[in-house]
């Protein structure tokens, strides 16, 4: 028997499809994540569940989850790749989300408790802890300012591999990092009803050939995303680099100049144009 090619929950675009075309399986989502009783959770309404078909190849768009909580402005965003500015990222979404449903003639105090959950696929803290959880506080007396203030991050790198049918948020996170089929049944074998509900489901998405070639698509586009962030980090240290050794050239020249050595000397010995130098002799 052949083994499944199975989708990864953790790709945006499946990430986003499966927990926006199955509500029962988000409140749940949402319930283990934010440790809140799931009958608690009354009324949810997803801002933004199309898919548009621009938005596969897009690389630099932002497939997550917007929605309106029981009163609670949630957002959820899967974070497949890597990205090196993702605490200020989600701090700027964070305060958009805070800010954009204030209409005109309201009160600061109808602004809503806003919640940013993100679920990155790379190492963002150096802890052993898999969640992170911030909020608006004093420094010394550890007093929370607001409760409107709420960013969680959930690392899925730290996640222990070993299903837990007792503990339902790491079963959900094992299932979104899941990348093969024994992976998956592991996780059926739980016998946690939305677990094995959310399994059936990717399964039966893994074996529709238009959202597979989808995922082939959206997957490339964040490759290329990835590859092209990583080329222009390295670019910005090389130049860096660069601009430090020309520096200290500059300030050797200086030095040398300082003690009446031949500019022709030190062109040579700091590998700076002597035209370099002769302009440092003229403007000190």
């Amino acid at each position: 028997m052949s083994k499944r090619n199975v989708l990864k929950a953790k790709l945006d675009i499946i990430f986003k499809k499966l927990f926006t075309e199955n509500i029962q399986l988000l409140i749940d989502l949402l319930s283990s994540l934010l440790e809140i009783p799931i009958e608690s959770i009354k009324n949810v309404k997803i801002k933004n569940s199309e898919i548009l078909p621009d938005s596969i190849e897009g690389k630099f768009v932002k497939m997550d989850i917007n929605m309106e909580v029981d009163g609670k402005l949630i957002n959820i965003e899967m974070q497949y790749g890597k990205d090196y500015n993702y605490k200020e990222r989600t701090l700027f979404y964070w305060s958009k989300l805070y800010c954009n449903e204030l209409k005109s003639g309201e009160g600061f105090e109808d602004l809503k408790q806003s919640i940013c959950i993100n679920i990155v696929n790379f190492p963002i803290f150096d802890c052993k802890e898999y969640h992170s959880h911030f909020a608006v506080m004093e420094k010394n007396r550890h007093e929370v300012l607001t409760d409107k203030c709420a960013i969680h991050f959930f690392e899925l790198g730290k996640i222990s591999k070993n299903a837990n049918k007792h503990n339902k948020k790491e079963l959900w996170l094992q299932l979104i990092n899941a990348e093969t089929e024994e992976e998956f049944e592991m996780l059926n074998q739980s016998g946690v009803a939305p677990i094995q509900e959310a399994v059936y489901i990717i399964y039966q998405m893994s074996e529709d050939e238009k959202i597979q070639e989808a995922a082939r698509i959206r997957e490339k586009a964040l490759h290329i995303e990835a590859t092209n962030m990583r080329g222009a980090r390295q670019a910005g240290i090389q130049e860096g680099i660069q601009k430090g050794v020309q520096k200290g050239a500059v300030d050797i020249a200086r030095k040398l100049l300082k003690r009446n050595r031949p500019p022709e000397e030190i062109a040579e010995d700091t590998g700076l144009a002597i035209e370099e130098v002769r302009a440092l002799s003229v403007n000190g």
